[in-house]
């Protein structure tokens, strides 16, 4: 496997529909996307200068894995996931480039909330819980340390799911029903939970705790059904800590993009745009990403890949 990192992917096969932090759009046909995901990673709501080699593979990969895993662990959960095979309308040195790193889906109608479910007080929600004794405003029991598992089992905190280049913001489950509609909003929240639950049980397992995550979901209009979208419980989009080395009053050691985070904030370079971020940073978070994913999978990448 090569160790060059691919931040931009040129595809001309397809017609573009949208460019994100890490995942580039494209349309496949009238009921079909192709998700293409890059090594570039961000932090902080910002994009670094260099990428991390291998992501787009574990992310996507990642991804499939717990899109064939999730529904036979959650009754009634439908995906979007349709195939790892690239589209047969791609030229042959396109498919070379994003083989393994992109995902066929289907089209759905996207609910613009970022379904964030916290099983342990950390980050952001340590901060408002030292502040404020609450997490997302709801209060919780006095006395926790950092990092302690939320009492009672985890919780759902929405937030908006805000334009390129703008922040999300924290809201209540009220202002979510007010947005998607209560019928919606509730499905949301009960699926986020389950699958939140179901994906720690799994990795509790395998030796990792799974702290938060963030979940999209979509409509199926034909259905009326609420379907798990984008990616799942990946180190992107989750914290994700060893467990034999978990210990509550401090920061974990993390599989995540944590390492990334603190290393942003130690050099004072939090939000800074254009950013270049050192070789060992990147190899090391490289590394923490590459054995998630075996872990996960119980396949190193190279076993998992499609050649």
């Amino acid at each position: 496997m090569s160790n060059q990192a691919l931040a931009e992917v040129i595809l001309t096969s397809l017609p573009k529909l949208a460019t994100g932090k890490v995942r580039d759009l494209y349309d496949v046909d009238d009921n079909t996307l192709l998700f293409v995901t890059s090594d570039r990673i961000s932090a902080y709501d910002v994009i670094m200068k260099n990428g991390i080699p291998h992501k787009g593979e574990i992310l996507t990969l990642l991804s499939a894995h717990w899109f064939n895993e999730l529904p036979k662990r959650v009754p009634g959960l439908r995906t979007h996931f349709l195939a790892t095979d690239v589209p047969s309308n791609v030229t042959i040195e396109e498919a070379r480039v994003i083989r393994n790193r992109s995902m066929q889906v289907r089209k759905l109608k996207v609910f613009p909330l970022e379904a964030i479910v916290r099983g342990y007080v950390t980050g952001g929600a340590w901060k408002e819980y030292k502040d404020q004794g609450t997490v997302h405003g709801m209060r919780l029991p006095p006395g926790l340390k950092q990092c302690d598992a939320v009492p009672g089992g985890p919780i759902y905190t929405p937030s908006t799911k805000a334009p390129a280049g703008q922040h999300d913001e924290n809201i209540s489950k009220e202002e979510a029903a007010k947005i998607v509609g209560d019928r919606y909003a509730k499905r949301i929240e009960e699926l986020a939970l389950k699958i939140f639950i179901a994906g720690q049980e799994y990795a509790t397992e395998r030796g990792i705790i799974i702290a938060d995550t963030k979940f999209e979901f979509g409509l199926d209009e034909v259905t009326d059904e609420v379907v798990l979208v984008d990616e799942v419980l990946t180190p992107d989009s989750s914290r994700m800590w060893p467990k034999d080395r978990y210990e509550p009053g401090r920061d974990q050691e993390s599989f995540d993009k944590q390492f990334l985070r603190n290393w942003l904030t130690e050099n004072g370079l939090q939000g800074k745009e254009g950013v270049e971020v050192p070789q060992d940073v990147l190899e090391a978070t490289s590394k923490r990403y590459l054995e998630v994913f075996q872990r996960l999978t119980g396949k190193s990448l190279e076993e998992t890949t499609l050649g």
